[in-house]
């Protein structure tokens, strides 16, 4: 057999591969793969606004009267996905960008959509502008940005009426935050207090029964409604709720769970707590 009848090696076949791509670029047909870039985010945002990102979040913050926007950087693609016709009727500056432009603000791991708003942070209200919702969430130290966005979202697909957390060692909004959440953040109060044990107090006062979940808990969650108002506190990750909490709270429950695993990560927890109090609130 001649030299021109033999099969290629594995090596020819390689760089013929690279040649027909290569081929296939220069004509318009299909473009040879190239990883993209890692772009680390940028600078944060001057003056105390907080920048958040994606189409949920955007679109609630859009539709949130009490939401401040200032700016707005957005693609082709993703303001039509968000149904604005008309970029200049907005009451904000607003520029259309390419995903990259984007990129180097968030950085390139950050889902952004095609789209990133700056805008002031929303106020924590005070635990006296707490309403006559029945059920609300209470975070005990739980700082990941990404469990609180989380929880959030559930809060507000159970119905909660507020989030209540500590002025210290709770995380600021910020885009993780609300992507996580996912459009929540704009839909529930956010209640800031400086002393957990006297809001857990006032709580009392206001007629609320407080369950805190705790995995080594004496009852099961469902056999520990009361009443006709329910705050559940949640604590941190490992740490679980700190002593005074424990000794502040009407009871102490845990989930039941009957697999090998015996505790859920935070955010999961607060999902099938919310779910169990809505349940016997009706």
């Amino acid at each position: 057999m001649s030299n021109d009848t033999k099969k290629g090696t594995p090596k020819d076949s390689h760089y013929a591969r690279l040649r027909r791509a290569h081929r296939e670029e220069k004509t318009g047909g299909a473009p040879a793969f190239r990883p993209r870039p890692k772009v680390a985010p940028g600078e944060g945002p001057a003056n105390g606004l907080v920048r958040l990102y994606g189409l949920h979040t955007v679109r609630a913050a859009l539709d949130n009267p009490a939401r401040r926007i200032r700016s707005m950087l957005v693609t082709r693609n993703a303001l039509e996905r968000l149904d604005i016709s008309d970029i200049t009727a907005l009451p904000f500056t607003a520029e259309l960008v390419e995903p990259r432009d984007i990129d180097k603000l968030t950085g390139s791991d950050a889902v952004h959509q095609g789209v990133l708003i700056e805008a002031e942070p929303l106020k924590p209200k005070r635990l006296d502008a707490l309403g006559d919702s029945n059920l609300v969430l209470v975070l005990d130290q739980v700082t990941d940005p990404h469990n609180v966005g989380a929880i959030l979202r559930s809060a507000v697909a159970f119905g909660a009426g507020a989030l209540i957390t500590t002025a210290r060692h709770s995380p600021q909004e910020s885009g993780v935050l609300a992507k996580s959440a996912s459009g929540a953040l704009e839909h529930i109060d956010h209640i800031e207090v400086k002393n957990l044990a006297e809001a857990l107090g006032e709580l009392h006062e206001a007629g609320f029964q407080t369950i805190g979940l705790d995995s080594d808990g004496p009852a099961e969650l469902e056999k520990t409604f009361s009443g006709d108002r329910i705050a559940l506190v949640l604590g941190a990750e490992g740490k679980g709720l700190r002593q005074k909490t424990r000794e502040t709270v009407t009871a102490l429950a845990k989930l039941d769970m009957p697999g090998a695993i015996r505790s859920l990560n935070v955010s999961n927890a607060a999902a099938v707590a919310l779910y169990a109090v809505r349940r016997f609130l009706g």
